[in-house]
């Protein structure tokens, strides 16, 4: 009988646990740095608004530079480089040198991060075996929606009860636990990918992965869409006269995609992402229309259910599309070209969707955004859904 290639090393555990940290930190701050600005600097909202996005802005730099530099200097040391850097800048936020600084220091924070970040998703691509990918960056990304959960929710409790520097300490703390495990990572030479030869000058191959480009838009407005209830959710709460239900939102998203992500990972495996893409974006979109006509704690909570089996299972599909696409000496450029255009969706996302609130609503603002997830659907299939069809259908033949 032969027997499945391991999932859960300990190496895995490691990653998924210092992704977690890290993830959980940024989401956290993320949920309470804007009103920081303004108890503490008395910023502006546009000053608040910079804050918190300008750390997406540093993540998306870190991404960047980081593919390019990973294979020439080693995947573990970038790592290592990235969590110290990342420990150091959250000492910052306890220096009070004005609300300029404090837009510094997220910025060098949010890079740290884009660096960690990059490293680690390409470690866990490259060492997870082909056969079961889908369903070890399924279990890999729980961690990514765990934290999604947890971080706001942590955040917001916080600074009801505790002061910003106990916040910042949790931060600092979580950092240094990342900072010590991630010594403790074993990469072996026979996974590390040879490094590309490649001309003089500059290319944008160097930064991004093209084969990983169709998959990263569909991922681009996925993000673009959900970033409307990362941001909006409590403000739409308030308006339904359902603040206590809120908390409770992502709580109810991140049970959904824990009871989700084993069976989606590995019926992708089996029978390919097309047969978890559309349903997942009909899900996606049905939670988002769901929302936008929510009228009582039910019906709230049932849309964050909904998003959750949705744009949940979309995001760590989406992830493992890119990297199969890729060559493996190419691997880091994929994961990075995925979290890129990730990060675009959900740091510009909020301010053009805060243009259009005063126009629609937030009710027509979720009612639009679950018609254009729908319409992904259509989108995804030229993009890759088709070419996946086909390739499925020579596999099934040529195996006959």
């Amino acid at each position: 009988m032969e027997t499945k290639p391991r999932l859960w090393t300990k190496d895995f555990i490691i990653l998924s646990l210092v992704n977690f940290f890290l993830t959980l930190i940024f989401f956290l701050l993320n949920a309470t740095i804007a009103l920081y600005a303004v108890n503490e600097f008395n910023a502006s909202t546009g000053q608040a608004g910079l804050v918190a996005g300008i750390f997406i802005i540093g993540a998306l730099i870190g991404r960047l530079f980081t593919s390019p530099i990973m294979n020439k200097i080693g995947q573990k040391r970038i790592l290592i480089i990235g969590l110290i850097f990342f420990t150091l800048t959250t000492l910052l936020y306890f220096i009070d040198y004005g609300i300029s600084f404090l837009i510094m220091s997220r910025l060098l924070n949010g890079i740290t991060v884009g660096i960690a970040t990059t490293v680690i998703g390409t470690i866990v691509a490259l060492t997870l075996p082909k056969s079961r990918r889908g369903e070890g960056i399924g279990y890999f990304a729980v961690s990514t929606a765990l934290a999604t959960g947890l971080g706001p929710f942590i955040g917001l409790y916080m600074t009801q009860h505790t002061s910003f520097n106990m916040i910042f300490s949790l931060g600092l703390v979580l950092g240094i636990i990342s900072l010590v495990t991630g010594f403790f990572v074993n990469i072996p030479v026979s996974k590390t990918p040879k490094v590309e030869k490649s001309n003089a000058g500059f290319k944008l191959s160097s930064f991004i992965e093209p084969k990983a480009l169709p998959i990263a838009i569909i991922i681009l407005t996925m993000t673009f869409s959900f970033s409307s209830v990362l941001s909006y959710i409590n403000l739409y709460a308030i308006e339904l006269d359902l603040v206590d239900t809120a908390s409770f939102f992502f709580i109810v998203y991140t049970a959904s995609v824990l009871v989700s992500r084993p069976f989606t990972g590995r019926m992708m495996d089996k029978k390919g992402a097309n047969f978890i893409m559309y349903p997942a974006i009909i899900l996606f979109g049905a939670g988002m229309l769901l929302l936008s006509s929510a009228s009582n704690s039910i019906t709230f909570l049932l849309a964050g259910a909904l998003i959750g089996l949705g744009f949940g299972n979309i995001s760590s599909v989406s992830q493992t599309i890119a990297v199969n696409l890729a060559e493996p000496h190419r691997m880091g450029l994929a994961t990075a070209t995925f979290f890129i255009f990730f990060d675009l969706g959900n740091g510009f996302g909020p301010t053009i969707l805060g243009l259009v609130i005063p126009i629609t609503g937030f009710n027509g603002l979720y009612a639009i955004l679950g018609i254009l997830v729908f319409a992904m659907s259509v989108l995804y299939y030229f993009l890759h859904g088709k070419k996946e069809s086909a390739h499925r259908v020579r596999t099934f033949e040529s195996s006959r």
